[in-house]
């Protein structure tokens, strides 16, 4: 099955440039491009793509708000949004993961990574590199007036002492096969715990699991080395 990808990006070149990468799979197809926010929400109402690839600095709308409407059109409850940025430890792309979006890239991404990403979000995975979403979230906490302007931390009581030992084991970045083999469980009650964690906290995707550990203070916020998975508490 083909994936559709729509490109939203203020920059002509950009977009020129990713499609001709992307069209250049056999399993990837381009089906309208963006130039900001309200084309981007527009047009993923209209063309039905898969995966979004989403600017955030865009003028007009910009893609947090895009990403927001789409992620709460429950019309469009199956379309993923790959946020690109410039620079990974953007306050920006914490939000974008609040408002929905499925995981975040830099522009300057290898070309085979790029179509990897959005085969995997397109398959229902968060995209997320444990050490920059870990710095990312880590800066954001650190200034209390952006906490604030992101809402209250969800509250974790309601899940169970496993899911939320599995919660922290996705916030440190670890597959599903992975938290299996360390936890001797399989990998399909995995998947079901961290399902039922995510309808628990009414949250959209993995992703967005990722930020409720962090802020929720399940994973704590401090120095770590890198790849190092933060203990359930």
């Amino acid at each position: 099955m083909t994936i559709r990808v729509l490109i939203a990006d203020d920059q002509a070149l950009i977009r020129a440039g990713f499609r001709v990468l992307i069209d250049g799979a056999d399993d990837l197809e381009v089906v309208a491009e963006a130039s900001d926010g309200e084309q981007a929400v527009a047009l993923a109402r209209t063309e039905r793509a898969d995966v979004v690839l989403m600017d955030i600095r865009m003028p007009g709308l910009d893609g947090l708000e895009a990403t927001r409407r789409i992620s709460a059109d429950e019309d469009l409850a199956g379309v993923k949004v790959l946020v690109l940025t410039t620079f990974e430890l953007d306050e920006y792309v914490y939000l974008a993961l609040r408002a929905g979006a499925s995981g975040f890239l830099g522009k300057s991404v290898d070309p085979d990574d790029l179509l990897g990403a959005i085969r995997l979000v397109a398959a229902g995975e968060a995209l997320l590199s444990p050490a920059a979403t870990r710095s990312l979230i880590m800066t954001f906490l650190a200034q209390p007036n952006r906490v604030a302007a992101a809402g209250s931390p969800p509250a974790l009581q309601q899940l169970t002492d496993r899911e939320r030992e599995i919660v922290a084991l996705v916030a440190g970045g670890l597959t599903n096969d992975e938290i299996a083999e360390r936890l001797v469980i399989s990998p399909m009650t995995v998947k079901t715990h961290v399902n039922r964690s995510m309808t628990k906290l009414d949250l959209r995707d993995r992703a967005q699991l990722v930020v409720a550990a962090y802020q929720s203070g399940l994973v704590q916020v401090g120095p770590q080395p890198p790849g190092a998975v933060p203990p359930a508490t």
